[in-house]
């Protein structure tokens, strides 16, 4: 075979959000053998989280779904969850990938009928929710997650109680034995599509999240209306349950800040309107106040800007908090001044809201290979002509759409790659 011609036409796609599902799916309905690495149980990645994701407002299950049907029935795709990169050797069309996979202790051939979840009795921190509720140490991560196969919390492993549940599997198909295991893949071009994590809150101290039980973040917002979340949907205080009357969603928080993130992360302001919106669907009374620096509403979705601030029960206050403090009865106090009115205000509300930005998950010191990132360390596009490409949010804030759009076309290059 002649050197310049690629010795494996295999891609593989690192991480299985909305991005890499998009970049597998684009590659294998090309005739192209495709892996995807995940490192959580299920694919899906932060979309699955949402309650409703724009331009539409569509729950997740109506994209997701649609792409796991295609994912069940192309040959092509092979999908490794609780799977990372432990090392890159090779180069452009021969990369030999290193795979180090996490005990899930359960086997491929679980039905998902959850006699070990009804046995357990232990109750870990469920991160599927930002910690906002506990669930069983056996456990389907979510309703609609694939693959549908439970996992078993590595804090059960070692006591009697594991030895139970894996007697309530009529199956067999509990291993407690697993142990952490690496394998080899040979691959032609990869594709880091490994998404972005929300800015940690605690960082911002005046907002004194780690303090106050009603001061949450947007991710965790979008939890708390989600059918399928800690309250079933409804949106309720943490502190004491109660329906919120009061509520201040806080754009910027840490973002657009040379102390935090000193970018925008585009999605934001869309998002808050958006909780504005699940606010007023749930409760008629309640008021919402957004504070805000300026608002980015980009393309078709102006539109559902200007509803939402036509609202009579919504109020845009240009602001950027100075800090929120904790009331008399133990309520969020948001203070600061309007820079339009330049009114000083002290606001007390029953639950706050932090529209906190994007970060990149991808991270130089734990993949092992020589990417370039940018300042803010998103993947640039100089690692190209190595055969190694970003999707998505790797390479910068994106929102669905954007991201999908991303995908296809580092699918598309990586094809090209390995041609």
């Amino acid at each position: 075979m002649p050197e310049s011609q690629p010795r494996s036409q295999i891609i593989l796609v690192v991480g299985g959000g909305i991005s890499g599902i998009t970049t597998a799916l684009e590659v294998a309905e090309t005739g192209y053998d495709v892996v995807i690495l995940e490192k959580a149980p299920t694919l899906g990645g932060r979309v699955a989280q949402l309650n409703r994701y724009f331009p539409k407002l569509c729950h997740p299950t109506c994209g997701l779904e649609i792409n796991f049907q295609r994912i069940r029935k192309n040959p092509h795709v092979t999908v490794f969850t609780m799977s990372t990169v432990a090392a890159i050797h090779g180069e452009r069309g021969d990369y030999t990938v290193t795979v180090r996979r996490t005990p899930r202790y359960v086997k491929p051939h679980c039905t998902a009928c959850g006699d070990c979840a009804r046995v357990a009795e232990m109750k870990v921190q469920n991160p599927f929710d930002y910690g906002l509720g506990d669930m069983t140490a056996a456990y389907l991560p979510h309703e609609m997650a694939f693959p549908m196969r439970y996992v078993i919390a590595p804090q059960l492993i070692g006591t009697h109680e594991a030895e139970n549940v894996k007697a309530a599997c009529k199956y067999n198909a509990i291993d407690l034995e697993e142990k952490e295991s690496t394998f080899d893949l040979h691959v032609g071009a990869i594709v880091w599509a490994t998404g972005w994590q929300p800015y940690d809150a605690t960082r911002i101290s005046p907002y004194r999240y780690a303090y106050l039980k009603d001061v949450i973040t947007n991710v965790e917002m979008e939890r708390l209306a989600a059918n399928n979340g800690p309250t079933h949907g409804q949106i309720l205080c943490p502190s004491n349950g109660e329906f919120p009357k009061n509520v201040a969603l806080v754009q910027c928080a840490g973002s657009r800040d040379h102390n935090h993130l000193p970018y925008c992360s585009r999605i934001c302001c869309l998002a808050s309107m958006k909780h504005a919106a699940y606010l007023r669907e749930q409760y008629a009374d309640v008021r919402v106040d957004i504070y805000y620096i300026d608002i980015r509403a980009h393309d078709k979705l102006e539109a559902f800007y200007r509803k939402i601030v036509n609202d009579p029960q919504v109020r845009m206050i240009k602001s950027k908090p100075a800090e929120i403090r904790i009331g008399t009865a133990g309520e969020p106090v948001v203070c600061g001044e309007n820079t339009l009115t330049r009114h000083i205000y002290s606001n007390s509300y029953d639950l706050v809201v932090l529209a906190t930005g994007m970060q990149p998950s991808y991270s130089m010191n734990e993949s092992l290979v020589n990417l370039k990132t940018d300042d803010y360390g998103f993947i640039v596009p100089d690692a190209d002509k190595n055969g190694i490409f970003s999707a998505g949010v790797a390479a910068g804030p994106l929102d669905v759409s954007m991201s999908v759009q991303s995908a296809t076309a580092a699918a598309l290059k990586a094809i090209q790659a390995v041609i």
